[in-house]
């Protein structure tokens, strides 16, 4: 039994020790103690995409603001509740308006009152004036009393268009106080959802100045996405592209689009629009100095049908440049930079008998970690990685 046992032992080692030089062998250069780092041409999809982070919003939405000054009284809404155009939202104390108003009626009355009056006096003056116009035909009165009477006649009449014209200016006004009565009681401009809400009850407004924002009315569907995409990437980002976009709370749901608009300009940053004085050749010195990054605006639009999507989610967004199924791939990193053409690489194939060849490559469509192969690799054939590219001899 021991010697059967001693056998087997040393059986055991010696294939062990087989099969460790045999994959030593596989591992190393021939001729050399390197070791060897391959990766296999395989076939699988492409899709060559710009990617970038946006942020959802509504197309559609409306700040709802307050046209008269006063004091809230009534907040009918909240937030997140559904609305329709027309509803009642908000009403403002309308004390002020309301006197306002009632003044402006009171002022019409007296005006009119005032009218009447000088209507009487003109009947009086048109009398008296034919009166003096008869005298004077029979010589019994002077031409200076026929000259007053038609003086005072013309006076009242004067008096007339001016209290007609008062009139007219108060109607204007009391239309003015009459709508500002209105605006007391705050109506939705469309249906939709009110995303937010920026004031209170009891809340004292002031309108003089600028229009105080009291909620916003938004159509949850559709949203827009307001992609960031970097100066290097924008040229390959079209209108009309194809293009999908993930959320943090999505999970693997993609939501697809196409590009809506591309903004021509990038947004302004608040601390060089609020200085004034300067050039724009100093801003745009100091920002490539700076080293940021310039980010153009892209907008793209989906539906939102289950109201999944929501304002201020952030998206990551991939524009889809193209797209090849079953094609023949291999890692960037498995290819050097060819001399001339973009499209032309080189590689390091292990041949069969275990040497090293070169071959130029031309590729495709490329993931940044794969790249689609379409002339000079084969499936199966394996490709040396990190090893540096033998020159020509």
């Amino acid at each position: 039994m021991s010697r059967q046992t001693v056998k087997r032992r040393l059986l055991f080692c010696g294939l062990g020790l087989i099969s460790l030089g045999a994959l030593v062998a596989w591992k190393t250069l021939p001729g050399s103690g390197d070791p060897l780092n391959t990766v296999a041409v395989t076939r699988g999809d492409i899709e060559s995409s710009v990617t970038a982070l946006g942020t959802l919003q509504p197309r559609r939405y409306v700040d709802v603001g307050a046209q008269a000054s006063g004091q809230i009284r009534k907040l009918h809404v909240e937030a997140g509740d559904r609305i329709e155009e027309g509803q009642l939202l908000v009403e403002i104390d309308p004390s002020t308006q309301q006197a306002r108003l009632d003044a402006g009626r009171f002022s019409i009355e007296n005006l009119k009152a005032q009218l009447a009056e000088q209507q009487a006096q003109y009947q009086l003056a048109e009398q008296q004036y034919k009166r003096q116009q008869h005298l004077a035909s029979g010589g019994a009165t002077r031409e200076e009393d026929v000259q007053s009477a038609q003086a005072q006649l013309k006076v009242t009449q004067a008096r007339i268009a001016m209290f007609r014209a008062q009139i007219l200016q108060a109607q204007a006004s009391l239309r003015s106080d009459e709508a500002e009565l209105g605006y007391t009681r705050i109506y939705a401009p469309m249906s939709g959802t009110v995303v937010a809400v920026d004031a209170r009850e009891g809340q004292t407004l002031n309108a003089q100045q600028q229009t105080p924002l009291i909620l916003r009315i938004a159509k949850l569907s559709p949203m827009t996405v307001w992609a960031q995409v970097s100066e290097a990437d924008i040229g390959h980002v079209k209108p009309g592209m194809t293009a999908y976009f993930t959320t943090l709370s999505g999970g693997k749901r993609r939501w697809s689009s196409t590009v809506r608009q591309i903004l021509p300009i990038p947004p302004k940053p608040l601390d060089q629009s609020s200085q004034s004085g300067t050039g724009n050749s100093g801003t745009s010195s100091s920002g490539a100095a700076s080293g940021k990054v310039v980010l153009y605006t892209v907008l793209l639009d989906v539906d939102n049908a289950d109201n999944t999507l929501m304002a201020e989610m952030t998206a990551q967004v991939f524009f889809v440049a193209g797209q090849a199924k079953n094609v023949l791939t291999a890692p960037l990193s498995a290819l050097e930079d060819g001399e001339g053409q973009n499209d032309q690489r080189t590689a390091q194939v292990i041949a069969a008998n275990g040497k090293i060849e070169q071959r130029q490559v031309r590729t495709g469509l490329s993931d940044r970690l794969r790249v689609q192969i379409l002339d000079g690799l084969a499936e199966g054939d394996h490709l040396l990685i990190g090893a540096p590219v033998a020159s020509g001899g």
